[in-house]
């Protein structure tokens, strides 16, 4: 069956605008090179932003009534951090969405135990988490959901599809093609904590508290992908982010149950 990803609708769009502008106006520049211009531009959009559902749905928030919100924690699980991060969340009562890539949370069974047992949910961050992800075909984008969701499953049990981040939030067309192939929800973020670029835990704490807002989806990290590197500063901001949550009344939810997804 013939499967049009949102890439294949917006070329042929383009292609259709471009062909009644050269009847209407004749072959030019202008007729051929806006249409395509407007094209290449939405596909870079699609591409480099994150949150952008050009190529793919892509969910960014849930619901702005109410109290929820959802901390999101990337690249791990890493040993030197991810204990700390769940000490604090099972202090606060809080529950979480860990976008874990697969290969390590393989190499971590005593913390994929504990993510689990204490009600966390794991998402799918892919297997190996390549920096050059974004260069593979639809196959070898396809094989890296499949490694990094059988992982998870392992563990979970569950027969539901991990919600799934591609690495680094970028998107391209092999890989929107393999998440149509897949049924994948794809979760981005509304509110990045900056904790990879900051080092200071004050100044990631007081941006979260300063921007959040219910529904959002936070960005934050408990691993790495380059071995040998860790970010620490994400748990030593966690309880002040954690009580500040609390004085804002906002309750904090794992992604599934902010979106009000079946699992």
């Amino acid at each position: 069956m013939l499967m049009l990803t949102r890439l294949d609708i917006l070329a042929l769009a383009t292609a259709a605008a471009a062909a009644g502008a050269a009847g209407v106006f004749g072959l030019s520049t202008l007729s051929l090179g806006f249409p395509a211009g407007l094209f290449l531009a939405l596909v870079a959009d699609g591409v480099v932003r994150p949150g952008s559902s050009v190529l793919f749905p892509t969910v960014t928030h849930g619901p702005r009534r109410g109290n929820r919100v959802a901390l999101t924690f990337d690249d791990g699980p890493d040993p030197a951090v991810t204990p700390a991060v769940l000490d604090a969340l099972a202090e606060h009562r809080a529950r979480a969405t860990f976008f874990t890539i697969g290969r390590l949370l393989d190499a971590q069974p005593q913390l994929a135990r504990r993510l689990v047992v204490e009600g966390h949910e794991l998402g799918n961050h892919s297997w190996r988490h390549s920096r050059w992800q974004n260069l593979l075909g639809t196959d070898a984008q396809a094989r890296e959901i499949e490694a990094g969701a059988r992982a998870i499953t392992a563990w979970t049990g569950s027969r539901a599809q991990p919600l799934y981040r591609p690495p680094i939030g970028l998107k391209c067309p092999a890989l929107a093609r393999a998440a149509y192939q897949q049924r994948l929800t794809l979760v981005a973020w509304s509110l990045h904590s900056h904790d990879t670029r900051a080092v200071d835990p004050q100044r990631i704490a007081q941006r979260v508290l300063e921007r959040i807002r219910p529904g959002d989806i936070v960005l934050m990290h408990d691993g790495h992908d380059l071995p040998g590197r860790h970010r620490p500063a994400t748990a030593r901001a966690l309880p002040a982010i954690l009580r500040g949550l609390r004085e804002k009344e906002l309750d904090c939810v794992t992604v599934s149950e902010l979106l009000r997804l079946p699992r």
